[in-house]
């Protein structure tokens, strides 16, 4: 992993957790403990995040605008029983005559485990990992084409975004970053963001698979208004999303 690549990682990281140690960095990056320390002490003295004993804390934003991601495999191991009880609950929304457009990420990947092998229902994502999933259940599914972004095995850019133009969808299943009363869902990634938007511009119904600690989150790009979707959620914290639009809680 380059130099660079780590700094990225340990502030995705960091925005996740908040405050990690070094010895939580070393395993998740699977490197040394001697090589966090070093960069936890470059990025203090670029001002970062907060190196503290033992470890680091994330920075604060003035803005409250969040701009960095984890990578894919740091997200996997966030709320893993919500995302199971979101997709578990989601895929009980798709019918055999729905044409269904499921967006990359960690969320949306759990609603396909639940998907009957014997659906007839047509798919299509921008997911790798869920490319494979849907074709490995014997599912009818369409890969778009595009540029891969590594960090979130997401195929996006212009190419992505004409060929996701063709389709109308019955129902696409989208994941959020962030989910805020003003600005509505949002994500880190100007490309992604598009794709997003495309996605929910072009169908029927959308839902947003994105468990509670999505909410009252702002990141850099908007791709859609909250007023347009149903979220799925495994609890909601504050009642007031739901005078926005539908949320439908999927809690034990």
């Amino acid at each position: 992993m380059l130099t660079e690549e780590r700094f990225n990682a340990i502030l995705s990281i960091l925005e996740g957790k908040k405050a990690v140690t070094v010895q939580e960095l070393a395993s998740l990056l699977e490197i040394s403990e001697s090589t966090v320390r070093r960069d936890l002490n470059t990025l203090s003295n670029q001002g970062r995040l907060n190196k503290v004993h033992g470890g680091a804390t994330a920075k604060k934003s003035d803005s409250g605008v969040i701009s960095t991601e984890e990578d894919i495999k740091t997200k996997s191991t966030h709320y893993m029983a919500e995302k199971e009880r979101i997709g578990k609950y989601a895929s009980t929304l798709i019918r055999n005559d729905d044409f269904v457009f499921i967006d990359a990420g960690t969320t949306t990947e759990k609603l396909i485990n639940y998907i009957p092998s014997t659906s007839k229902a047509t798919f299509v994502t921008n997911g790798i990992v869920h490319a494979k999933k849907l074709i490995y259940k014997g599912l009818r599914a369409f890969v778009i084409g595009g540029e891969l972004k590594l960090t979130t095995e997401a195929i996006v850019g212009v190419t992505a975004v004409e060929n996701l133009g063709k389709y109308n969808f019955t129902k696409c299943f989208l994941g959020a970053n962030g989910i805020d009363k003003i600005r509505g869902l949002t994500t880190p990634d100007i490309d992604e963001a598009i794709l997003k938007n495309r996605a929910y511009e072009n169908s029927y119904i959308t839902y947003v698979l994105a468990d509670s600690s999505k909410f009252n989150r702002v990141f850099a790009v908007s791709f859609g208004a909250m007023n347009r979707t149903c979220i799925i959620t495994d609890k909601l914290s504050d009642e007031e999303y739901k005078t926005y639009t539908i949320v439908k809680e999927v809690g034990e």
